[in-house]
């Protein structure tokens, strides 16, 4: 393979708008019933013409599966059930060619346990020292070697046969990574370079705040500060060598980050470390105007002393779709909404996420488009025998999981499978072809539509800050250059502020010109 010219970093990033590919879901090449690259490659067209400057890959790299590929067995081999590492470097400089950047997700807080790695680790010897290895608690070793619990519930440790227990945030299927051994550190970093000599242009860090352990695995309960595995300090020496890395290619990172401390957040974004991270605050927060702006507020305040710029996200491949979320009574984030028939009021979520689709596409910074959220997807009813993700089995059934926002797109209308491909991996519920992309494309009101418009007029806003307007209570307005952006989140219509221009809205005004509720516009001054 000759080696592509680096991508360069001419701070593109800064105000992308980045669609995320759930490869699984996105397109079936072959007719397998599984997304692979071959979709993708042949969906660069209606990516182009939607407008994207990047698009983020969630894991597609040899797995077994056991959690959506966040379960990594090889960094350097494509999962065959999506294509080969040739296909990937065809998609990176098509894509490219079309004007789109590739990001890759690296998850390096744990691996699969079919990782060579692990493997070897099982056979005993020296290879134990690259996880968390520990006898039990316990007269006979019986119980786990601390009260650290899984991300998907229950215990963070599981026992080997020989008596030993592994540690685990996430699935057994993942044992984390000892990230004090040098060893640990030096393979992401080769990782990075691999990809990054492939014309990768970013990289998105999974569970970014997790790496690094307390070296005594103490009890979480034991309240003890710092916590023993989340936001450690030492976590920051990784990220300044990665940076390094990044740099000789021009490259860019984002960081998964959730921590509620805002100073703590903004230390992962100094000038030395990663480029940008998630912004939760705002993916979370309820459809009210006033906490809304706060969040915007308080975003925009976090990352201004380290001159990074903010993230915009509504939804992704682990959160419930915008337009069921915002249907819903509470739209505030809580996997506890995603219980088992809770109801949703889809008309009213549709305008909501159409509108939120105006505001967060018209505030400074960069902005992540899940899937099939330019669709209006629904969040989709997986029938029991078919859900994949763990954490329903994790939970005894009661949490249904993520496979309701991960099922596979609908492409044309009129074809079996609404266009994805062969028969789903994961069921497409009924009436699922009336959010096809063919049908939308052809309707200037739809989704679709909507957000094409969005991102092509997105330029109107500049680069420059957000400065708040007047408005009434349940409202937000604001101006960007000469742009401004209003969304009524209240139940009456408002008069929209002075303008020259209409420039785009998300629903239609009423008889009398006025900006209904749920509804957003954007106007020149």
């Amino acid at each position: 393979m000759g080696q592509p010219t680096p991508a360069t970093d001419d701070g593109w990033w800064r105000s992308a708008v980045i669609y995320q590919v759930y490869v699984r879901s996105f397109a079936d090449g072959d007719g397998d019933g599984t997304g692979d690259l071959a979709g993708v490659r042949a969906r660069l067209p209606y990516l182009a013409e939607l407008g994207v400057d990047a698009l983020w890959f969630t894991p597609w790299y040899r797995s077994p599966m056991k959690d959506g590929g966040y379960d990594v067995a090889d960094y350097r081999a494509i999962d065959p059930a999506f294509g080969t590492l040739a296909e990937a470097e065809k998609l990176i400089a098509e894509a490219r060619e079309l004007g789109i950047r590739t990001i890759v997700d690296i998850v390096p807080n744990h691996v699969s346990d079919q990782h060579p790695w692990f493997r070897a680790a099982l056979a005993g010897g020296p290879g134990r020292e690259l996880f968390h290895f520990r006898p039990g608690r316990g007269e006979h070793g019986e119980l786990p070697p601390n009260d650290w619990q899984s991300e998907f519930g229950g215990p963070a440790w599981t026992r080997l046969p020989d008596g030993d227990w592994y540690l685990h945030l996430f699935a057994p299927e993942q044992p984390d990574l000892n990230w004090a051994h040098p060893a640990v550190r030096q393979e992401h970093e080769d990782i990075l370079r691999f990809w990054f000599e492939r014309g990768v242009a970013g990289v998105r860090v999974d569970s970014a705040a997790l790496l690094a352990k307390d070296p005594e695995l103490p009890d979480v309960t034991d309240g003890r500060a710092p916590h023993p595995y989340v936001d450690r300090d030492e976590l920051h020496d990784v990220y300044r060598a990665w940076r390094a890395v990044a740099d000789e290619y021009g490259a860019v990172f984002v960081g998964e980050v959730w921590l509620p401390d805002t100073e703590r957040f903004a230390r992962y974004l100094r000038p030395d470390e990663l480029h940008t991270a998630f912004n939760f605050s705002f993916l979370t927060c309820p459809w009210d105007a006033d906490r809304l702006r706060t969040s915007i507020d308080d975003t925009l305040a976090e990352h201004a002393p380290v001159g990074a710029p903010a993230t915009w996200v509504l939804c992704n491949h682990d959160v419930t779709r915008t337009v069921t979320r915002y249907g819903r009574a509470d739209t505030g984030f809580d996997f506890a909404t995603k219980a088992f028939g809770t109801p949703t009021d889809l008309a009213l979520g549709t305008r909501r996420a159409r509108a939120a689709a105006l505001l967060s596409l018209a505030l400074p910074g960069a902005v992540y488009v899940y899937q099939g959220e330019e669709l209006g997807l629904p969040e989709a009813d997986i029938p029991l025998d078919r859900i994949e993700d763990p954490m329903h089995v994790r939970s005894g059934g009661t949490d249904p999981g993520r496979d309701g926002c991960r099922v596979p797109l609908p492409w044309a209308a009129g074809e079996p499978h609404a266009g994805f491909g062969g028969d789903p991996w994961l069921p497409q519920p009924d009436g699922w072809a009336a959010y096809a992309a063919d049908r939308q494309a052809e309707d200037p009101g739809s989704m679709l539509s909507l957000y094409r418009a969005a991102i092509r007029l997105r330029p109107e806003f500049g680069d420059g800050p957000l400065t708040w307007l007047p408005a009434p209570d349940g409202v937000l307005a604001f101006t960007r250059a000469d742009a401004l952006c209003v969304v009524n989140l209240a139940d009456t219509p408002v008069d929209l502020p002075s303008h020259t221009e209409l420039l785009l809205h998300s629903g239609p005004l009423d008889t009398a010109g006025r900006l209904p509720g749920d509804t957003a516009v954007w106007l020149r001054a």
